[in-house]
């Protein structure tokens, strides 16, 4: 069955003695992320990638940020001793408790995941922007000094979205249980008068279209997947790291692989291989 987490083929295309063919890895608490790892693999097509969802302990988002500081680096630790040449966390949750910490540990060159408030502060005209994310990624410092640095002149409505991206893995984005909790947490933005919203979890872009939906016309949704694929790009040529891969995917949970797959084939329609695999 097609693969529909490749899409057409872009980006540069490498050759020659120099490439560097261990894969490219990426986590994420589940299986979100596949909306970065799309990005990815648009972007960089010769690469392999590693996918890792970890879903024995989804959801992140209500996790102690000390349990996701610490499981951050043992994962960052664990992919490196895999073969990983570099490191996406395609989680704004795990990017804002754990990136610091994985990239002080020094394991792996790495490319972090944050919701996008520095381009819709450039976006908005109306002054408001609104920010979906989880209860945790909303409580973090990082969080904090990034409305602080792009955003402190402008209103910035965030909402908390708790069972959100459980649901949305569980029941599919076109579920009952789904449009009934968009409907509370988009609302509020909507009433705010917000002309930009920023996606700040990789489980929402699944249900952008219902977003969309229920705000007004003209509203831009934002996400970042392209702007993480343009950053792992420059990362990759700076450190000598691009190409020598094969194009392929390998999909791995610490939780259950059939569970897992059930997810990936509502999500994708597409069935794939997903291993056990614990960092």
């Amino acid at each position: 069955m097609q693969d529909r987490t490749r899409p057409p083929r872009g980006g540069f295309r490498f050759s020659g003695p120099d490439l560097n063919p261990h894969p490219i890895a990426v986590f994420d608490s589940g299986l979100g992320g596949l909306t970065v790892l799309r990005a990815l693999r648009g972007r960089l097509p010769q690469e392999d990638f590693f996918y890792f969802a970890d879903t024995r302990f989804l959801p992140y988002g209500d996790r102690p940020e000390i349990f996701l500081r610490e499981r951050g680096v043992l994962i960052a630790e664990a992919l490196a001793r895999r073969g990983a040449k570099a490191l996406v966390i395609a989680c704004n949750t795990a990017t804002a408790a754990a990136a610091e910490a994985i990239r002080a540990a020094g394991a792996l060159p790495v490319v972090a995941l944050e919701p996008g408030v520095k381009p819709a502060a450039a976006l908005t005209r109306s002054g408001v922007i609104g920010v979906l994310a989880t209860t945790r990624t909303l409580a973090s410092e990082r969080f904090g000094r990034l409305v602080g640095n792009h955003a402190n002149h402008l209103k910035v409505v965030a909402q908390a979205c708790p069972g959100l991206a459980e649901a949305i893995e569980r029941e599919g984005p076109a579920s009952p249980e789904v449009a009934a909790l968009l409907d509370g947490f988009v609302e509020p933005l909507a009433d705010a008068g917000a002309d930009v919203v920023v996606l700040g979890c990789t489980h929402y872009p699944w249900v952008a279209e219902a977003i969309a939906r229920r705000m007004p016309p003209g509203v831009t949704l934002l996400d970042t997947g392209e702007a993480v694929a343009r950053q792992l790009e420059r990362l990759l040529l700076a450190g000598g790291l691009v190409g020598g891969g094969q194009g392929r995917l390998t999909v791995a949970t610490s939780g259950a692989p059939l569970a897992v797959t059930a997810t990936v084939d509502r999500l994708l329609g597409a069935k794939m291989h997903v291993e056990h695999w614990e960092p």
